[in-house]
């Protein structure tokens, strides 16, 4: 056995994401985040669909703006028709609260959110 295969792993709790289960003493899943605009719900969902036949197991999309916030639902159903039910992580950056209160149907369809670390916490944004 190599070293890269005796890496000492952090110890976590596990998470279950849409029956995705992370962390803890899971395997390592792996997760993606497509490159288009999230607005795009063609691109986006096609995207979505080839990450996760090429083995992912999430996928992240970038939610940071109305439109995007307004498309999630209609990713998620082209997803399920095309028979590819990949959880979707939403992206979210400095307005996610407000997307997320404006826009019910992305919050009820996406399997989890993410915080940006980098865009909270700072100055007068505390």
């Amino acid at each position: 056995m190599s070293e890269h295969n005796t890496l000492k792993r952090h110890k976590t709790v596990a998470v279950n994401v849409a029956g995705v289960v992370v962390g803890g003493d899971a395997p390592v899943v792996v997760q993606s985040m497509t490159n288009t605009d999230t607005a795009d719900v063609v691109r986006t969902a096609m995207q979505c669909a080839e990450l996760a036949q090429a083995g992912s197991e999430l996928v992240r999309i970038t939610v940071n703006t109305l439109e995007a916030a307004q498309a999630v639902p209609e990713i998620v159903e082209r997803l399920d028709k095309m028979g590819c039910p990949v959880p979707l992580i939403g992206d979210f950056h400095y307005n996610g609260h407000k997307l997320l209160a404006s826009v019910p149907e992305c919050a009820q369809t996406l399997a989890k959110y993410r915080i940006n670390p980098g865009n909270v916490g700072r100055g007068k944004r505390r």
